[in-house]
């Protein structure tokens, strides 16, 4: 028995804490340019606290409301409904999750004058920079991701006592809601804040005014700037936090429920800290040349991410043989880590300038807006094929080379393993993605302190990059998502057929699985159009808002007086605080409300329901918007009118369609599906004890 070996993931927080700190104090030790950049920076890092400030309060106060929950089920029942941990892991996973965002939104939003500072000087400088603060948010949320499991590991299995492998991952499994539920307000609510202000800041200034992105005259540009930061920096830290820790602790309860003991629950642990050292490797080889082309500087960028993806595929080998004695555990994992690539380069293809398909839809320009959306709804839609034949490929490779045919439960956890192999080198996957909001802050503070026009040439370049990294991001965490639900569900089943001694019918011809199908592909829906609406509510009030200043504020446009940014700032705050809560609290109530009525079998219909619906739609949604911002960006370099030509007004109307797509709603479901599955899992006693169907049977 090799328990003992759980040590290594407290190295590995510590050897990803150690780099973060080495990058953050690389960043910091740049200069920040000139006081007219110092002053924009200021009022960005304001807004971005002000902003995380009054979120946090808001979900603290419902994490209260929760906690008391979890505290009535474990204490009241004597255990039997829920685990006397659950209630304290749920508050330990959300402030994780909390604090990995809130790390990476601080780091970026130093880093962004820095980085215009930096591209003033070079391109590889600029890229340096911007990475550099995209690895602190990568390394500190791998970091801190070791070091809650590992900590909930030893409380559990040496204070608390619990020694049975497969009871402590079932009750790990459990710990996973606080941090789903803490991604799921940060990603909803950082998504209609930037979304709203990136909206109503092109809509009004670029469309009606014909002012470039970020003039300084758009009175949205500061809240366009901030939304970046407690969007796609926080809100993005919390989202793949909750990915990372999600899949290791479903390979936890598999390895348990598949014979391999605590070897089992080692292995993954023992993936991801090969990862950390992997990514660290692989982040030295990131850097490019003066003039560079998107397609150099996507090199680039694979050169990092394909290195460590190598180094851990090789490092995996000799840990799957020590620990599980099984090879073809280890050909599950080189499935994730190829799948993982796989899904990076099909998200590149269909949302890079650098290939044809979003070429085609910039040139769909030509007659205006209306075919440029209906080409970039049919390229998202088509670009889901790939990421679904990815992840099935994943899935039975995985399964069948894992033991499946001999094993239900080997063969599941070799399907759970294949989710830690995808996302074992998150470090810098997620530095990739971290580095794109802190260029397009560059660029912005670039256009507003009035840098030479070099300058924005570079940042517009390592922006249109970064649009790229991002899309990647979300298509791992994506795909990450439905492997790691799959895992999720088999562990739902489990824990319900340990609770009861009925036999269940799971079967796709149950009338309550059935029905639980059509209200997960409902939940999808409905989800998506909560979020959609909020963006489109909160940007309503930032139009009127620059079209009140641009009407009675003489002197905007001609630079004689300074616009009230503040103003739009206050109202992107209070658009996304009171929109965000619906969202997040519907993920966790219909699948409580589904067991209630429909019983166990219908959540396992929900479940299945919501995670293939759930994983289309984001991919399609995610690339969508990915290849109509970069098709935008492709025109406004030249290479197809450039800007002010008609052809642009049409791409930026297509980019502002796109906003909400890839920013808000898209990323938000890979947590809607996990958050679902977790939900499921902790409020499983009080499901199989009391539900409808059983009553009436």
């Amino acid at each position: 028995m090799l328990a003992d070996g759980f040590w290594i993931g407290f190295l590995g927080a510590a050897m990803a804490g150690v780099f973060a700190l080495r990058q953050a104090r690389r960043v910091l030790s740049c200069p920040e340019g000139s006081e007219r950049m110092r002053k924009i920076a200021e009022s960005i890092r304001a807004g971005a606290n002000a902003y995380l400030g009054q979120q946090y309060t808001t979900v603290f106060r419902v994490f209260v409301a929760v906690f008391l929950i979890l505290l009535l089920l474990a204490f009241g029942s004597d255990g039997r409904m829920l685990s006397r941990y659950t209630p304290f892991a749920f508050v330990t996973g959300g402030f994780f999750s909390m604090l990995a965002g809130f790390v990476g939104m601080k780091i970026a939003t130093n880093a962004n004058a820095r980085t215009a500072q930096a591209a003033s000087e070079s391109m590889n400088r600029g890229l340096n920079v911007a990475f550099s603060a995209g690895s602190v948010m990568g390394f500190t949320v791998v970091g801190l991701g070791m070091l809650d499991i590992t900590l909930w590991f030893f409380l559990l299995r040496y204070a608390f006592g619990v020694d049975a492998p497969e009871a402590l991952g079932n009750i790990m499994v459990m710990n996973g809601m606080g941090a789903s539920f803490m991604a799921l307000f940060a990603r909803v609510g950082g998504g209609i804040y930037t979304k709203a202000a990136d909206v109503g800041a092109d809509l009004v200034g670029k469309v009606e005014a014909g002012i470039p992105e970020d003039d300084p005259r758009n009175p949205a540009t500061i809240a366009d700037n901030v939304g970046d930061n407690v969007g796609d920096v926080a809100g993005m830290g919390a989202d793949l936090y909750e990915s990372y820790v999600g899949s290791i602790l479903a390979a936890f309860a598999l390895g348990a429920a598949g014979g391999y003991g605590w070897n089992g629950m080692l292995l993954p642990l023992s993936l991801a800290v090969c990862g950390i050292v992997c990514s660290v490797l692989g982040s030295f080889l990131v850097w490019t040349r003066e003039d560079a082309s998107q397609e150099a500087l996507l090199k680039s960028l694979r050169g990092g991410t394909y290195t460590a993806a190598a180094l851990s595929a090789v490092a995996a080998a000799p840990l799957t043989y020590f620990l599980v004695g099984n090879m073809g555990v280890y050909a599950a994992i080189l499935c994730g880590l190829a799948g993982g690539c796989a899904i990076g380069y099909f998200t590149e293809y269909y949302t890079s300038a650098t290939y044809g398909p979003t070429q085609e839809l910039a040139a769909t320009s030509e007659t205006g807006s209306a075919t440029l959306i209906i080409g970039g709804l049919s390229l998202g839609m088509r670009s889901t094929a790939a990421s679904i034949l990815i992840v099935g490929a994943a899935v039975l490779v995985s399964y069948f080379a894992s033991g499946g045919l001999a094993s239900f439960n080997r063969g599941l956890y070799g399907i759970g393993i294949a989710g830690v192999g995808m996302l074992s080198t998150l470090g810098i996957t997620l530095a990739t993605d971290a580095y794109g909001p802190v260029a397009d802050n560059a660029g912005g503070i670039a256009e507003m302190s009035g840098l030479p026009e070099s300058v924005r040439t570079r940042t517009d370049a390592l922006d249109a990059l970064g649009n790229t990294t991002a899309a990647t991001g979300k298509g791992f965490a994506i795909g990450s998502a439905s492997l790691t639900s799959l895992a999720l569900l088999v562990s739902y089943v489990n824990i319900v057929q340990a609770r009861t001694t009925e036999t269940l019918d799971f079967s796709l011809t149950s009338p309550t699985v059935l029905v639980g199908v059509f209200l997960g592909a409902m939940l999808t829906f409905v989800f998506s159009s909560f979020t959609m609406s909020a963006v489109q509510r909160a940007a309503q009030s930032i139009v009127q808002e620059v079209r009140r200043q641009f009407r009675e504020i003489p002197g905007i446009m001609s630079r004689e007086a300074e616009p009230d940014y503040a103003a739009c700032v206050a109202l992107c705050t209070k658009g996304a605080l009171q929109e965000m809560v619906v969202p997040a609290l519907l993920a966790v109530a219909v699948p409580i409300a589904a067991g209630l009525l429909l019983g166990p079998t219908g959540v396992v219909g929900l479940l299945c329901g919501v995670s293939v619906t759930g994983f289309a739609m984001a991919v399609f949604m995610s690339n969508a918007g990915g290849a109509w911002d970069n098709a935008k960006k492709y025109i406004e370099e030249g290479r197809h009118c450039g800007k002010g030509s008609r052809q642009h007004k049409a791409a930026v109307v297509g980019d502002t369609v796109g906003d909400p797509f890839k920013d808000t709603s898209g990323p938000s479901l890979n947590i809607l599906i996990k958050l679902c599955s977790t939900v499921s899992i902790v409020f499983s006693g009080l499901v199989v004890t009391w539900n409808l169907v059983s009553l009436l049977g």
